[in-house]
């Protein structure tokens, strides 16, 4: 096989987990899924690994209606809506309607993701802090988390929830910040999750604010089909690869796989309401 059609591949499918697992973020139709029976197969393979739980997360309307009906085609996954801040100039009264009525499904555990992209220049600032200040709401009125995609923009999210009032919950998507930064979401409660990124070997400003996490406050997820983990960085991602980035990170905190497992379970229960959804 090439180095060309390897990097097509998809990692190998790890050894179970000690304890279940949950993706906390991914997204399965960027995987290729499409059908139940494309979902159901994505999901026996997650569970083959120990990750038994998914939540799907939408970045604009259709795959916001996408993720709240594959919630209910299988009862491991469920769903997060939100219009992606790199989306943001073009949200109009018609896609908050669509959002607004999503978000109270009772498949839907989060709003999400919204936040800020300084990274990218699909949307200027102000209305990516606009959409965000309205997700804030949203969350706020159907009482779930608000789940944040934050990148280049670490001081505007805090400013911005400071401002709104942050709701009960709060998850920082894919953390991506510093040590410093770490301790100021931990310092306002909210919850941080590791993606693949933090097993990178170069991310050590990453790595090092993994390390200071409480496991109250800390989830994992994948955001396949994008960052896959150490060493299949560049390779294809899916909800199993969960795994992968938990061995990672319990080798990293000083921790047994199955405390890190079954404590970041346990955070990811009570964040989402995964029992009771």
């Amino acid at each position: 096989m090439s180095k060309r059609d390897k990097k097509r591949e998809l990692p190998p499918v790890p050894e179970a987990l000690p304890a279940p697992a949950v993706d906390a973020h991914t997204h399965l139709d960027a995987c290729g899924a499409k059908t139940p029976e494309d979902v159901r197969a994505m999901v026996d393979r997650a569970q083959a690994a120990g990750v038994g739980r998914v939540v799907t997360v939408a970045d604009d309307i259709t795959a916001a209606q996408w993720a709240v009906e594959a919630s209910t085609w299988d009862d491991r996954v469920f769903a997060a809506v939100a219009l992606h801040p790199t989306r943001a100039k073009d949200f109009d009264d018609a896609d908050r309607q669509v959002l607004a009525r999503l978000a109270e499904h009772p498949r839907v555990v989060a709003v999400g993701e919204t936040g800020l992209d300084y990274y990218w220049d699909f949307s200027p600032p102000q209305p990516q802090q606009e959409a965000f200040r309205w997700h804030i709401d949203l969350a706020k009125r159907c009482g779930k988390p608000l789940m944040i995609h934050d990148r280049d923009a670490h001081q505007d999210i805090l400013r911005i929830l400071a401002e709104e009032g942050a709701p009960e919950t709060v998850v920082l998507h894919c953390f991506s910040g510093d040590a410093d930064f770490a301790r100021a979401c931990v310092d306002a409660g909210y919850v941080l999750s590791f993606a693949g990124t933090v097993t990178f070997r170069n991310a050590k400003e990453l790595r090092d604010a993994a390390r200071l996490v409480p496991v109250e406050q800390l989830v994992v997820e994948t955001d396949a089909p994008f960052l896959t983990p150490h060493p299949f960085r560049g390779r294809p991602n899916e909800p199993y690869c969960a795994n992968y980035t938990l061995r990672d990170l319990a080798e990293l905190r000083g921790m047994t796989l199955e405390e890190l497992v079954v404590a970041t379970t346990a955070t990811a229960e009570r964040v989402f309401g995964l029992d009771q959804a």
